[in-house]
């Protein structure tokens, strides 16, 4: 018998400006979820303290234990009113919006001499998977400076070291009102978490498809 699919999700806690994040209940729920086609997949999930430290240090540690075949990130971006499927991570930190601990990045890059790194092909197929929810969620090829960028970037290395995930992917997700957990029939336009959870489910299995094609080719 073939061994589980492993997939980690993960999501960030609050930060300067965003006392809520919507991300938090959203990787709980999908994590919840019970459906025949995964019952063949192990996931785990991890929701990150907003510092550029904690995604150095626990990342690793996370892929380590855990020995994920794919990961699904999740971010906040509250001036966004859609989701965005982000297709490259840029060698770019902000070094003027301070982490959840209130301290400064020193560089305005991640690493030297580096230019956007590419998650990847399988974006496109992660988004049309939302979209056919009925989700508004778009392609998008700035995933910021802030915590969701390093995050993207780090993954994207992970991805191409030996025991790393075969696929990551990072979404971004809007502001959410809280205690919003339905769709509204009087604002059929806002984002409702019942929408990203639904938008998110089409993307994890469209995620294991992806995971299991990869096995296969590897294989």
């Amino acid at each position: 018998m073939n061994k589980k699919l492993r997939i980690l999700i993960t999501g960030f806690g609050p930060f300067p400006g965003a006392p809520y994040n919507p991300t938090i209940p959203l990787v709980k729920r999908l994590t919840q979820l019970r459906r025949p086609a995964f019952d063949d997949v192990e996931f785990a999930s991890h929701i990150f303290h907003v510092t550029y430290a904690t995604v150095d240090r626990e990342l690793p540690k996370l892929i380590a234990g855990f020995r994920p075949d794919a990961l699904l990130s999740f971010g906040l971006a509250d001036r966004t009113p859609f989701m965005r499927v982000e297709t490259r991570a840029r060698n770019a930190v902000t070094t003027t919006f301070p982490d959840a601990d209130r301290n400064h990045a020193r560089k305005g890059s991640i690493v030297d001499g580096a230019d956007a790194e590419l998650f990847g092909p399988h974006t496109a197929r992660l988004l049309r998977a939302a979209r056919s929810t009925g989700i508004d969620a778009r392609a998008s090829r700035d995933a910021g400076s802030y915590l969701c960028n390093y995050l993207s970037w780090r993954s994207i290395e992970a991805v191409r070291k030996e025991n790393g995930p075969r696929l990551a992917a990072f979404i971004h997700i809007p502001l959410l009102a809280r205690g919003v957990a339905s769709r509204r029939k009087n604002a059929p336009h806002r984002v409702t978490l019942e929408d990203l959870v639904d938008a998110g489910e089409a993307m994890l299995l469209e995620m294991v498809k992806l995971a299991r094609e990869a096995t296969r080719v590897i294989g």
